[in-house]
Order: C-alpha cells, then structure tokens, then sequence
C-alpha cells in the first residue's frame, strides 16, 4: 500500500511520498500520481479553493491525521495537528493561504505548510475545487471515516 508521511515544523512541512520505497508506483511523469485521472492537476496553486478528493476520508488521530485515498489506495500520516486542521479547513476556505491562516498557522511557517498541500496535491488526497463550488464544499457523501466512499 502505498504511503506518504507529512512532517512538521522542526524541518518543512513536507508530505513525502514513500511509494516507490515500498514498492508502491511513483507519481507520474508531470507530477499528477500514477492512476490518476485524466486532466489530473499537476501544479498546486495556493490562490484557489482547495478539498479533500471525494475518495479521501480523513481519520483525526492525536499525532494530526490519517489520510487514505480509497481509489489508489494511498495511506498518508499527517504528522501534525496544524496540518490535519489546515487541510480541514480547506474546503471553506477560498484559498489554500486562507486555509492556513484559519488554521493559525505562524506566519513564519506558511510557506511549510503551502509545501505539505502541494505534495498532498500531488498524490491525489486533496483536489482544487471546482469554480461552482461554493465554499463550504460539496455536498456530504454520508459516509463516516473509514467507510468506503459510494
């Protein structure tokens, strides 16, 4: 199963991904993660909306936050607190700065935390929201954590 850990403050907050170290598949040539959707976003852009992909269900744990991604089967370790209520927030948020700014991010370590989404982009768990989406986010799925997405 493949697995990203996101690390905290001391050093960047930087979500890595430990997929090829343990035999997972390697992000895709442009940065989208291998099997990802067509027209995959490539690039993390802090200015717009961001939330969770439809397929991630987000399990608080007090170390910050377990993060799996049904569809790939990606696990990722939020190592921190703030960064779990970082990507909480991101869907009434209307940008990924704001995001961190709700969260009481220092602004000393925004630039950390910008980092972790970009990679957790990356692999899939979050997704820029659509234009039409109002903030505040889609529609609840009914699902609960741990329960498979319909």
């Amino acid at each position: 199963m493949p697995v990203s850990v996101a690390a905290v403050p001391t050093s960047p907050v930087v979500a890595t991904p430990l997929a090829a170290a343990r035999g997972g598949r390697p992000p895709a040539a442009g940065g989208a993660p291998a099997g990802s959707a067509p027209g995959a976003r490539a690039c993390f852009d802090p200015e717009v909306g961001w939330e969770l992909a439809p397929q991630v269900s987000l399990r608080p744990e007090s170390f910050g936050a377990l993060a799996y991604h049904f569809g790939t089967r990606r696990l990722s370790f939020l190592k921190s607190t703030t960064l779990r209520r970082v990507v909480q927030s991101l869907s009434s948020a209307p940008s990924a700065w704001e995001a961190c700014r709700q969260a009481d991010v220092a602004p000393s370590e925004i630039d950390h935390y910008i980092a972790a989404l970009a990679t957790l982009a990356e692999t899939g768990m979050i997704v820029a929201r659509p234009e039409d989406t109002p903030i505040g986010g889609r529609e609840p799925t009914g699902r609960t954590t741990g329960e498979a997405p319909r």
